[in-house]
Formats: structure tokens, sequence, C-alpha cells
């Protein structure tokens, strides 16, 4: 993947055009790809990076860029009401999650993984097991007249959380609060829903 990147890189930059990197799961692909974060990067000349998805601090995001583009963010965050006060406690927040939950994230990975590998067993799933690739796993309901709103709505009743993002399709995401418990009573909840 990174070969794409490169040469994208350097078609916007002959044509004086400006790269930037929405990072939100960048932390997950570096881990999962081994590729470094400052690999990545450097074919940018944007970049922003979330403290919430994946490291689990409760809040935060950073962007960098040269300063003239930092200059601008800064004006625009002013402009929308984005300014915080006081935000030391949130910022400590965030140094801690890169300093102890990036090195943990392939735990992430191996239970999105051991779940798509079990829900493949279940015949009404359709998932591609070669997309799981890091902490997010999409899978399709083979059943008529199925509404994956409704039947999201029945997993919450049942204690899983996801997400429907079509009407037959559903997104499931492992995190720091997961455990393996967790995973196992997601594919029993689905199992028994399915059955």
């Amino acid at each position: 993947p990174l070969e794409n990147i490169e040469s994208i890189s350097k078609f916007a930059r002959s044509h004086d055009l400006k790269m930037h990197l929405d990072g939100a799961r960048l932390w997950n692909a570096c881990v999962a790809t081994g590729i470094s974060l400052k690999e990545y990067c450097r074919h940018f000349d944007s970049i922003s990076l979330c403290f919430s998805k994946g490291l689990g601090a409760p809040v935060g995001s950073i962007v960098t860029g040269d300063k003239q583009f930092i200059n601008r963010v800064h004006y625009y965050r002013k402009v929308y009401g984005g300014g915080m006060r006081q935000i030391g406690i949130l910022a400590a927040a965030c140094i801690y999650a890169v300093e102890n939950h990036f090195s943990r994230l392939h735990e992430d990975h191996q239970r999105a993984r051991k779940f798509a590998e079990a829900i493949s067993h279940i015949s009404a799933i359709k998932v591609d097991l070669e997309t799981v690739q890091t902490n997010i796993v999409v899978f399709d309901i083979a059943k008529p007249n199925f509404d994956a709103e409704k039947f999201v709505g029945t997993l919450q009743e049942n204690g899983v959380l996801m997400l429907e993002i079509d009407p037959n399709r559903i997104r499931a995401v492992t995190h720091l609060d997961l455990k393996d418990k967790d995973i196992d009573k997601a594919v029993e909840v689905l199992t028994n829903l399915l059955k």
C-alpha cells in the first residue's frame, strides 16, 4: 500500500497539489503493516491523528503541517468555536494513550480476527476474512427481508453494540475495553439470534 501512497504523493507534488492524511485510524494501520508513523506521514503535507479512535483517550485529535497551515487551522478552529481552555488534563490523557495503548493495538486486531473467523461459520453471515486487517469487521446478513437497523437494536438489547451501515451490512469494531469473553458473548448472541 505504501507504493501507491508514494506514487500519488509524487504526482501531487509535481502538480503543486497538497496532500492531507486523515489519520483517524493510522495507529491501527501502523500496527497492522509494521510501517512506522514517520514513514506513512512523510508523504503528506498535513496530517490529522485521532487519540480516541483506537487509542482510547476520552477525546482529542492533533493536526500537523507547516507553520502557515497550522496558523490557518488555529484561525478556523476559533471561527467554528473549537477552542478549549485549560485542557491539560485531556492532553495528559492523549499522551497516556500514545505511551500505553499504541503498543497493545495488536490485541484489538487479534480479537477482530477471532470474531470474524467465528462468525464466518454462521450460515446467515457472509464475511470476507481478507478484509479483516485491523480492528474492524464488516459482514453481511444473507436473510430475506433482513433489517440491519432493527437487528442492531436487538443486539443492543442483548448487550452487544454494533452499527448498521447498509440494509444487510453491519460493522463491528474491537477496542481497548473489550476482552476475549466479550468476543465470545458477541458470537454467542449472533449465533442464537440468527438460528
